[in-house]
C-alpha cells in the first residue's frame, strides 16, 4: 500500500474545520508569580499534556492591575513558557482594566500566546469588542479568544457565542453561574456531587457543550473545589468527558492535573481498538472493512482516528509502526 494512503487520515477523513489538532484536555489556572512559576516548571516537565492559564483577573490585587499585567506578559514571553501552551485569563470586557490587559499582555506577548480567556462574557457582542481591541494593537496577532459562560446573557447568546471564528473554546464558570441566580440553586450545586445533580446546573453544561460541538469548538468543564481529594478530582472529570461530551476541564490546583488527564484519555483498551481499526482501514485503502464481525466505514475512522489522536495527546504510547505510519516525522505533543 503506498505511503500516501497510510499517511495521517486527518487531511481527508474531515473537513478542514474538524482536522484542527485539539487543545490539550487540561487548562491549570495560575495567578500568583510563585504558582505561575511552578505551573510553568511542571508543564515543561511533563509535556504539553496540559495548558496554563495565567490569570490576571483573579489573581491581580486590587489596585495593582496594571503591574500583574506586566508580570504575566513577561512570565509568557520568558523561558518558562518551553512549550507555547501559555494563555491569559484578563479582566472582562466590560472592567475598567480590560483595555489595560489587553494592550499590555497582547501587546507584549501576542508572539508566545495560545490563547485568551475572556470573563463574564454576555454575549457575543462581548467577544467581537475584544477581537477588536486586540486587532487594533500595531503589529498585533489575532490571538485565539477562548470564553468563560457564567451569566445569563452568555448562557443565553451560547451558539452565537461559539459561532464566532476567533473562539477556540467555551468553559462553563460554575460558581458566578450559581451566584448569580441570587440564592435560587444552593450553595451543594457547587460541589463536585451537586453540580451533576442540580437541573439547572446540568441544563447549562450541557447547552454549552452542544453549542461546542455543533460549531466544531471545545467545551472545557468547570472546576471541582475538593481537590484535596484526587478520586472526587477524578470521578468529576469521568463524568464531564463521557456523560456530559466536554474533552477539556480546568485544574485549579496541580494535584488536579494528573487525574483530570488520565480521566480524559481513552481508556487502554479504547486506545488498543481504535489502532487495530485505523491500521486495518488505511490498509485497505480506507474503503469499507469488517473489524471483528463489525462493519466500519469513514464514519467510523472518524471516530476511532479522534480517540487515536486523544490518547496521543494525553501522553499514551502508540506502537512504533502505527506512528511511524501514521504520523511520520510529527513530534508526539508529550
Amino acid at each position: 500500500m503506498a505511503d500516501s494512503v497510510r499517511a495521517e487520515p486527518g487531511s481527508f477523513l474531515f473537513d478542514v474545520g474538524d482536522a484542527v489538532e485539539p487543545l490539550p484536555v487540561c487548562d491549570h489556572y495560575a495567578g500568583i508569580e510563585a504558582r505561575m512559576t511552578k505551573s510553568l516548571a511542571l508543564q515543561a516537565e511533563l509535556g504539553p499534556i496540559f495548558d496554563v492559564t495565567l490569570d490576571c483577573e483573579d489573581g491581580a490585587p486590587v489596585g495593582g492591575e496594571v503591574e500583574h499585567a506586566h508580570l504575566v506578559a513577561e512570565m509568557a514571553m520568558s523561558a518558562r513558557n518551553v512549550h507555547g501552551r501559555c494563555g491569559v485569563r484578563v479582566h472582562p470586557p466590560g472592567d475598567a482594566s480590560f483595555e489595560s490587559d489587553v494592550a499590555i499582555v497582547v501587546g507584549t506577548a501576542a508572539s508566545r500566546l495560545a490563547y485568551l480567556m475572556l470573563p463574564k462574557v454576555e454575549g457575543v457582542s462581548d467577544v467581537a469588542h475584544a477581537a477588536a481591541a486586540i486587532d487594533a494593537l500595531p503589529g498585533g496577532r489575532a490571538v485565539p479568544l477562548h470564553a468563560l459562560i457564567e451569566t445569563h446573557g452568555g448562557l443565553r447568546e451560547v451558539a452565537a457565542i461559539a459561532a464566532h471564528p476567533r473562539i477556540e473554546s467555551l468553559s462553563f464558570g460554575l460558581m458566578d453561574f450559581v451566584s448569580a441566580h441570587r440564592g435560587a440553586i444552593p450553595a451543594s450545586a457547587m460541589t463536585a456531587e451537586g453540580q451533576f445533580t442540580h437541573p439547572l446546573v446540568l441544563r447549562a453544561k450541557l447547552e454549552i457543550a452542544a453549542a461546542c460541538h455543533g460549531f466544531r469548538k471545545t467545551p472545557s468543564h468547570c472546576v471541582v473545589t475538593e481537590f484535596t481529594d484526587a478520586t472526587v478530582v477524578a470521578e468529576a472529570a469521568r463524568r464531564a468527558a463521557r456523560e456530559f461530551g466536554y474533552t477539556r476541564m480546568w485544574s485549579i490546583h496541580p494535584s488536579q492535573i494528573r487525574p483530570i488527564v488520565a480521566a480524559f484519555a481513552p481508556a487502554p483498551g479504547e486506545l488498543d481498538e481504535a489502532v487495530t481499526v485505523i491500521d486495518a482501514a488505511g490498509a485497505a485503502g480506507w474503503a469499507p472493512i469488517r473489524v471483528g464481525g463489525v462493519l466500519h466505514d469513514r464514519a467510523s475512522y472518524r471516530y476511532w482516528w479522534r480517540i487515536v489522536v486523544r490518547g496521543r495527546r494525553t501522553g499514551m504510547i502508540l506502537p512504533d509502526d502505527f506512528e511511524r505510519r501514521f504520523f511520520a516525522g510529527k513530534q508526539a505533543p508529550a
